[in-house]
């Protein structure tokens, strides 16, 4: 491979599919994203793609960055020791939509390329793919969460059978609250150091996933936008995408590596949700949908058996 001649392919990849899908979510919402072109200091550049208060999206965005720097953030050395103070390239969409009616879920979808470049000529650089997207519902239908696993394990199909389950478990793992003892919603698949079988395979295998995003979620988004709700959803909602708000904040490895790396604020924090309530120790009524949510979604479910 030519990691020189790789980086332009990827870049254009990754902003074409920020391109697709903005296009596609303004049609459905009626609403324009508004684009902020954005330049970072340290080096490298993006274009964050933001809806706000839209018809069906209370918030949405559709990032593209492309960052350099001198040193390796904590972040992305932990586990990789070896590659510390090795300057970085790092690029890649991000999309993150949180529909105003609490019967549509919250969806996200991220994939990057990450190069580690060598100080000595005679090193070679190191790269990697990572990525996925997970579901996050609100209230639970069985036809849409076996919908969103059967087209994230057709994104993977073409490339063999093992990536599949392998990447449901990592989503399961990785989507997780440690400190609530729950996961953050149904899941769908997740990856990351993905450098085996060559740079086509990882690159071929990462495209199928962002090009399968809106297949997996707006059939959804379609089943569920007019559905008639009450103060009392929109209320759980809110308090459910508290959660959200608590992963992105603790554990999330990319707004981690964001913040560590000088990044833009607001296009790293266009995540969160625009509204968000915390009760103390909040319990769901028995029988309640609010229940239903616990006991039949919120668990590391084999969706597709």
């Amino acid at each position: 491979m030519n990691l020189i001649q790789d980086l332009p392919r990827a870049h254009r990849y990754f902003t074409g599919l920020q391109s697709s899908i903005v296009g596609r979510l303004e049609a459905l919402d009626g609403a324009a994203f508004c684009r902020d072109e954005w330049q970072r200091t340290e080096g490298g550049s993006g274009t964050s793609c933001i809806l706000e208060e839209g018809r069906v999206f209370e918030r949405g965005g559709v990032n593209f960055s492309h960052v350099k720097g001198e040193r390796l953030p904590p972040s992305a050395s932990a586990a990789r020791p070896q590659l510390a103070g090795r300057s970085f390239e790092v690029m890649g969409v991000s999309s993150v939509l949180h529909p105003r009616n609490p019967h549509v879920p919250t969806v996200h979808m991220n994939l990057r390329l990450f190069a580690a470049l060598p100080r000595e000529p005679e090193s070679q650089p190191v790269w990697w793919f990572g990525g996925g997207m997970d579901l996050t519902p609100y209230y639970g239908f069985e036809e849409d969460a076996t919908h969103f696993h059967r087209t994230c394990r057709a994104s993977l199909a073409p490339f063999g059978d093992d990536y599949h389950p392998r990447f449901k478990a990592w989503c399961d793992e990785y989507f997780f609250l440690k400190h609530r003892g729950e996961p953050r919603g149904i899941g769908g698949i997740f990856f990351d150091d993905l450098n085996e079988r060559g740079f086509e395979h990882c690159f071929a295998l990462t495209r199928s996933v962002g090009d399968h995003f809106l297949a997996a979620y707006e059939p959804i988004l379609q089943r569920r936008k007019d559905l008639p709700y009450t103060e009392r959803e929109r209320d759980f909602q809110a308090y459910r995408r508290g959660r959200y708000v608590e992963f992105n904040l603790v554990y999330d490895r990319g707004t981690l590596f964001g913040l560590q790396s000088s990044g833009r604020t607001e296009a790293i924090l266009m995540s969160l949700p625009p509204i968000v309530r915390w009760r103390y120790d909040w319990r769901p009524e028995p029988g309640s949908a609010e229940e239903k949510l616990y006991a039949e979604f919120l668990t590391a479910r084999d969706w597709l058996a």
